[in-house]
């Protein structure tokens, strides 16, 4: 049995177990790796070497870094349905009686999403690199793959979000409006450039944007400073979502 300090430190035990329950459902990682693979293949094989204008990187890549975003989001924000369920079955209430703070719960969840996208991020870049023959030093590689891996904690805070306030019922629908419109509006799936200016100043809002920008940054796209503006505007988004998310924990075990 898992144990908790008094002080309500995170127990490593806790989080070790519940990274690998996430890994295990195997149904969940196929379809949340499947599909930016899919993707990647299609959108990816059909303008090959060129040269994307906007970021003066291959066409390929550019491609590649939008589905690892996408495959990461998704991964991260699939922690919605586990917390839903878990609440469903009580197992919320269980850990609010045990001293685990509101920020052990949230660290555990986050860690679980990271590892999570960490596998989508590294199929993805795989795929683009031995299947598709994407052109990219390793070391521009690495950084975009790992900006792209630390931007995923505002999407696991989210998921964080979903879980604790969507009823069962509602988890699937309000989960589909979320990512979808993360998603599309973050220029994921169409490249910013071809949709109308409103969407572009929408998409500036938006995580989803910088989580993209942040590969694109670590890639060694031009006509941006580099990866400190998207790390930022993530940063903030991070904070933000955790002080809700620990106020909603701390109010619910008070209701205990």
């Amino acid at each position: 049995m898992t144990t908790v300090t008094a002080s309500g430190r995170l127990p490593i035990r806790y989080v070790y177990l519940e990274t690998k329950r996430q890994l295990r459902n195997v149904r969940a990682m196929v379809f949340t790796f499947a599909v930016p693979v899919v993707m990647l293949l299609v959108f990816g094989s059909a303008f090959g070497s060129q040269t994307d204008p906007t970021t003066h990187l291959q066409y390929l890549v550019v491609t590649t870094l939008q589905m690892a975003s996408y495959g990461a989001m998704m991964a991260a924000l699939s922690q919605a349905f586990a917390i839903v369920n878990e609440r469903s079955i009580g197992w919320n209430r269980q850990l609010r009686v045990t001293p685990l703070s509101g920020w052990g719960f949230m660290v555990s969840k986050v860690i679980a999403a990271m590892a999570f996208a960490a596998v989508s991020i590294v199929i993805t870049v795989l795929v683009a690199t031995v299947g598709l023959h994407a052109s990219l030093e390793p070391v521009r590689w690495l950084a975009a793959g790992f900006g792209i891996w630390c931007g995923v904690v505002p999407f696991a805070l989210i998921a964080i979000l979903i879980g604790q306030f969507a009823k069962p019922s509602f988890a699937q629908p309000l989960f589909m409006v979320v990512f979808m419109g993360l998603a599309i509006l973050g220029g994921l799936w169409v490249p910013l450039s071809v949709m109308p200016d409103w969407m572009g100043s929408v998409a500036h809002l938006l995580p989803s944007y910088w989580l993209n920008r942040i590969g694109q940054m670590g890639a060694g796209a031009i006509g941006a400073s580099g990866m400190t503006e998207p790390a930022m505007v993530l940063a903030a988004w991070a904070i933000v979502l955790a002080a809700v998310i620990v106020w909603r924990y701390r109010r619910d075990a008070a209701r205990q």
